[in-house]
């Protein structure tokens, strides 16, 4: 017998599950993804200091350089040196060659930490700042710059977690597409 023209089409549902299995498989490509991405570190980052991070000198350096991954901007580049009496210890403004930042010291005075602290922005355009620090074991007898005020230095933060948190609800989003679009009933048409 043959079916009238009119009659709706019959409508094949999705098992539970299929509809699991879905769910299941989507949520775990996410996982994965989210495990195997790389680290995104698309920001400068730091490889070496001169004098090493850490590092004690017996006596004061004329020029401190901290040598990033890649070339840096030369525009906004900042270095200051701020010693244990808290006050600024660098000569002049901070200079950009390629992927390394100077500055010249004036002759180093009181024994203890002097600390680098830098901001500078990456090839990207973002932002990257932070410190450093070494020891000078010999006091020399260097007169000190103007006082530091207590804003100066900064953190070596990382990576930022916003893209992170995008990608994660992005895949979060697309997956519950799929799973909306996999178990959608059909419309029956009317006549």
């Amino acid at each position: 017998m043959r079916r009238p023209a009119s009659a709706a089409p019959t409508v094949r549902r999705r098992s539970p599950s299929t509809v699991l299995a879905v769910i299941v498989g989507v949520l775990l490509a996410g996982l994965i993804g989210t495990w195997a991405a790389p680290i995104a570190s698309a920001h400068s980052r730091v490889v070496s200091t001169d004098p090493a991070d850490g590092a004690s000198v017996q006596t004061g350096p004329q020029q401190v350089t901290i040598t990033f991954n890649e070339p840096i901007q030369e525009s906004f580049a900042v270095l200051t040196v701020v010693g244990p009496d808290n006050h600024y210890w660098q000569d002049g403004k901070p200079t950009v060659s390629g992927p390394r930042l100077s500055v010249a010291l004036r002759e180093l005075g009181p024994a203890g930490t002097y600390t680098l602290n830098y901001r500078v922005t990456s090839a990207d355009g973002h932002p990257v700042e932070g410190k450093r620090t070494f020891e000078l074991a010999t006091a020399g007898n260097g007169t000190p710059g103007p006082a530091a005020d207590a804003t100066s230095g900064g953190g070596d933060d990382g990576p930022p977690l916003w893209p992170f948190i995008v990608v994660a609800v992005v895949v979060l989003v697309g997956g519950l597409g799929v799973v909306l679009w996999l178990t959608r009933r059909p419309t029956r048409r009317s006549s």
